[in-house]
């Protein structure tokens, strides 16, 4: 299994974004990774800067979205509607997307229930709940 460290990730981020600004081949995870970063842009000065972004500390406290999370958690969500899974997951996003017109904002409320899946499993000490998480996404997707 990959466990890549809060650096690794962070590195593969803004080497990403350095390839796309540079208009150089991709990787199949950076093509992914590059679709979100550019539906990113208020991320794009953090991306730019590896020495800053290496160094940067984000606490809830200081109001700022860690964007290496959240493009993290978009690649997540990705991989997931890929492989389906969870089983069920991909038509669970492909149906949120449609109820709020746009890809982008279904992974966002899909991200809440990520994030409250892997809370919930670091509070519990359990493995992550998949059947929550879909559970989760699927009433999403269908409530009115």
């Amino acid at each position: 299994m990959f466990a890549p460290s809060q650096l690794d990730v962070r590195r593969f981020f803004c080497a990403t974004y350095r390839k796309l600004r540079e208009q150089l081949p991709l990787i199949p995870m950076e093509a992914i990774a590059a679709e979100w970063i550019e539906q990113h842009p208020e991320y794009h000065a953090e991306l730019a800067d590896e020495e800053a972004a290496l160094a940067a500390v984000y606490s809830v406290e200081d109001g700022r979205t860690n964007p290496f999370l959240h493009l993290s958690m978009h690649l997540t969500i990705s991989e997931q509607q890929s492989i389906d899974q969870p089983h069920g997951i991909a038509q669970a996003i492909q149906l949120l997307a449609a109820r709020r017109n746009s890809l982008h904002e279904a992974h966002h409320a899909a991200m809440e229930c990520l994030g409250e899946m892997i809370w919930a499993s670091q509070r519990s000490g359990l493995p992550p709940d998949g059947h929550q998480y879909l559970d989760c996404v699927s009433k999403k997707a269908t409530r009115r």
